[in-house]
């Protein structure tokens, strides 16, 4: 975990969301040794993967279950301290690509998100934060996508006008999708 809190510490914030941010996972990591661990329920790390096709003008997204909403590719840390590897290891399950090409190890940008309680597997999930670390990928669109239907009912490439217009979540959109958008160009 010292190589996460490092790499995380090392990361020059591109905007005073990013600043906030940083200093909250900090934090939270020298306080919580779980804080990789999604039993840790007040909040935890996650990874996310924008994923955008060779000519930076499409990302790819799924129709993420829970959220009824399209949205970006990742899932929980469960233990793995390299999140670069986990946002890899979702954008592969929940899509299918295989292929996809890492643009950098290096972090992409970072964010809280907040998680509303809801139902899993009939087990009551608290509301809760994520300290999300994205990565960027490119894959091809001509590769073969995939559902996870355990999560998502839907894979599919958008334009960045179209994927600001398909999510149904405004705060995503106007804090983390445009953000990604403009850092892909």
């Amino acid at each position: 975990m010292t190589s996460l809190f490092n790499t995380i510490q090392n990361y020059k914030p591109l905007s005073q969301q990013e600043e906030y941010d940083k200093e909250q996972m900090l934090q939270f990591m020298r306080c919580n040794k779980n804080c990789l661990e999604r039993e840790n329920q007040i909040a935890h790390f996650t990874a996310s993967m924008w994923t955008v096709n060779a000519e930076r003008t499409k990302t790819l997204m799924v129709y993420h279950n829970l959220y009824n909403s399209w949205s970006w590719i990742g899932g929980h840390a469960d233990g793995m301290a390299n999140l670069c590897a986990v946002a890899l290891k979702e954008l592969q399950e929940e899509t299918g690509v295989k292929y996809a090409k890492l643009v950098s190890e290096e972090i992409f940008s970072l964010e809280t998100l907040t998680v509303d309680g809801h139902m899993k597997k009939g087990v009551w999930v608290p509301s809760h934060l994520h300290f999300n670390l994205t990565y960027l990928a490119e894959a091809e669109e001509s590769e073969e996508l995939t559902v996870q239907e355990e999560e998502n009912s839907a894979v599919q490439w958008w334009s960045f006008e179209e994927a600001l217009k398909v999510s149904t979540e405004p705060w995503m959109i106007e804090n983390i999708y445009k953000k990604l958008i403009e850092r892909s160009r």
